[in-house]
């Protein structure tokens, strides 16, 4: 019988962020054209993840939008086209802004723009991580099959403890969206987590950063 010798892990290990994943355009708005398909529920889902922005700026935790912004001559998108997507998030489109209202963005924040699904490629997100001295990501946005996999998967290969808030993400379909939960919690045991238990966990950081 094989030993496991995989460790017990909290669910915040160390000094945390909340990593806010493509949440742009606007919400709960009727469109006759979608460039890239959500699943059903897909605006409930980015609107919930206010509370965890919310909890986090209590407990003094950093939060950091992700933005996917492309140029208008379409340079940058690669191989992105191949697949289901159409064109999305140009500059200058109204629709590839971060939706500052509804989950309170502010000029202040952190923000990191990138060209690709993952937040790590081509961006200075590391460099931003390792001046906070980050060790537990957690993530929510969409989509949860492209954007939120991918940087969890650089986030996995780069030692970050990786949760993706399940409540308060949403895939390209609802399959797809499930598929990649059980992907990542395969990388990760833990890594799926409810809003109520990233919450709690969040009063619990506060306590315990007070205590030491």
């Amino acid at each position: 019988m094989a030993q496991n010798n995989r460790p017990k892990r909290n669910l915040i290990e160390g000094n945390a962020a909340l990593i806010v994943i493509d949440i742009q355009g606007e919400l709960f708005v009727e469109r006759e054209t979608q460039a890239i398909p959500n699943m059903p529920g897909y605006d409930e889902r980015m609107a919930l993840a206010r509370r965890a922005i919310d909890k986090a700026r209590e407990m003094d935790i950093p939060v950091i939008f992700i933005q996917e912004v492309h140029r208008d001559d379409l340079v940058d998108f690669g191989r992105e086209l191949d697949g289901v997507e159409d064109v999305h998030c140009l500059e200058g489109d109204p629709d590839t802004a971060i939706i500052a209202r509804e989950i309170d963005f502010r000029p202040t924040d952190y923000h990191i723009r990138k060209r690709r699904y993952s937040a790590f490629f081509g961006t200075d997100f590391e460099i931003l991580l390792r001046g906070l001295k980050i060790e537990t990501l957690l993530l929510c946005g969409g989509l949860t099959d492209v954007c939120v996999h991918y940087t969890f998967v650089d986030g996995h290969q780069s030692d970050y403890f990786c949760r993706v808030i399940e409540d308060c993400v949403g895939g390209s379909s609802e399959d797809a969206h499930e598929g990649a939960l059980r992907a990542m919690e395969y990388l990760q045991t833990g890594a799926r987590r409810s809003l109520d238990e990233v919450l709690a966990a969040m009063d619990s950081y506060k306590v315990q950063a007070l205590a030491s």
